[in-house]
């Protein structure tokens, strides 16, 4: 059956790995920490760029059952202190936008919006809407400018796994490991070295749901218009309590007794 033969190929994926690994073939943790320095200075040094994305989240139910919710956007940073995002999905449809003092979050679906002070840069922004108001961009730690340092701040161990092609282009292949979670990144090879896909692996729950975003349509150096830094509430927008926030999140809200 064919069920039965896809199920001996996974099976056998352990074992393939660790052959791999255990061979000539697997460069040395240098080399990560090198492709992924390189990647991390070039796009730190960048003032204005813009990409599209497409993320996928996976939740574990209590039954052990994974659920994976998708949603796709776009960024747009002017550094030091712009930021200009978009994110859509089942459950989302969010729009944020920072201007170096304030920071609005609106919810097309609620047709209303939350705005929070938080002077600074876009590190200091993307920062705080995290560790302040529990709200996380996809690939956020990619776009700080001391990547390197944020990505790899409790990396236990790294490994150049190799080459793969993300939407038909070469990448170099990254693995590391962390205390509570993996994560791989697949950096394009050559000049520049974007990173085209970046996966999470949570440790700490049962069956290890990952985060993956797959990063597209870079554009670097372009000059941005300054209006999209700026939010003009829609017309019948209305501002909301930072409560709210809750409501915009690219998940299912579970209603009390639901499990």
């Amino acid at each position: 059956m064919v069920v039965t033969r896809i199920a001996a190929r996974v099976c056998m994926m352990p074992l393939l790995v660790t052959a791999f690994a255990a061979g000539p073939a697997l460069a040395q943790a240098d080399d990560a920490n090198k492709i992924l320095k390189a990647m991390s200075d070039y796009l730190g040094s960048q003032k204005n760029f813009s990409a599209s994305f497409d993320s996928d989240l996976e939740v574990i139910t209590p039954q052990i059952e994974k659920i994976q919710f998708a949603s796709s956007g776009q960024l747009e940073i002017s550094r030091p202190d712009k930021f200009h995002g978009s994110r859509i999905g089942g459950y989302a449809d969010v729009e944020i936008t920072f201007d170096g003092k304030i920071a609005t979050i609106y919810g097309k679906h609620a047709n209303g919006y939350v705005q929070v002070s938080v002077p600074g840069s876009v590190d200091q922004f993307l920062d705080q809407l995290r560790e302040k108001f529990g709200v996380v961009l996809p690939g956020a730690d990619l776009l700080s400018t001391n990547a390197y340092d944020v990505l790899t701040s409790d990396v236990i161990s790294g490994a150049h796994i190799g080459r793969g092609v993300i939407g038909g282009i070469e990448c170099e292949h990254l693995a590391f490991r962390g205390k509570d979670t993996d994560w791989q990144i697949w950096i394009q090879t050559g000049d520049p070295p974007l990173p085209r896909k970046y996966v999470i692996t949570s440790k700490t729950t049962a069956a290890a749901p990952q985060y993956a975003v797959v990063i597209r349509d870079w554009k670097i150096g372009v000059e941005p218009n300054d209006k999209v830094f700026v939010f003009t509430p829609p017309q019948g927008a209305k501002q909301l309590d930072v409560r709210a926030l809750a409501s915009f999140d690219e998940l299912p809200l579970v209603k009390e007794g639901q499990k």
